[in-house]
């Protein structure tokens, strides 16, 4: 199983840079795509664009549905024959288009991050969710 992110624009900070790249190190499996930041709307067509068949499509939104860690990873687990592609718009949002062509609609939190931070969250979700999956003690 592959998993995907993609996500709209670069990151800037290093120190978040760094901590991707620390659980990227950590997980064959993860593959991130950057767009160029334009708007919502091109964004999303970009991103639909290079949806594969086989990939479930998650977009993640504030008013999605929240999982636990635990959650996630049955998820993943569960439906293992099928990629999973996590969508992470810029500071502008996701359009409605993206979220009717979702799987899924998946929120961190209640709280609103910067897309960087959400992108280094979802990074350390995914590999906390492979952890769980593989019973190592990461998770607790």
């Amino acid at each position: 199983m592959k998993i995907k992110i993609i996500a709209v624009g670069k990151i800037k900070k290093d120190w978040i840079d760094q901590g991707i790249k620390e659980y990227l190190k950590r997980l064959n499996n993860l593959e991130i795509i950057e767009i160029k930041d334009s708007n919502k709307h091109q964004e999303a067509e970009k991103i639909i664009s290079v949806i594969k068949p086989h990939e479930k499509l998650i977009v993640l939104s504030e008013e999605g549905t929240l999982f636990t860690s635990v959650e996630l990873a049955h998820l993943i687990e569960n439906e293992m024959f099928f990629s999973f592609v996590f969508a992470i718009g810029s500071a502008e949002g996701i359009s409605q288009k993206l979220k009717d062509s979702a799987d899924k609609i998946f929120s961190l939190s209640k709280m609103t991050f910067p897309h960087e931070i959400a992108r280094l969250l979802l990074v350390e979700q995914i590999y906390r969710a492979n952890t769980i999956i593989n019973n190592q003690k990461y998770h607790k």
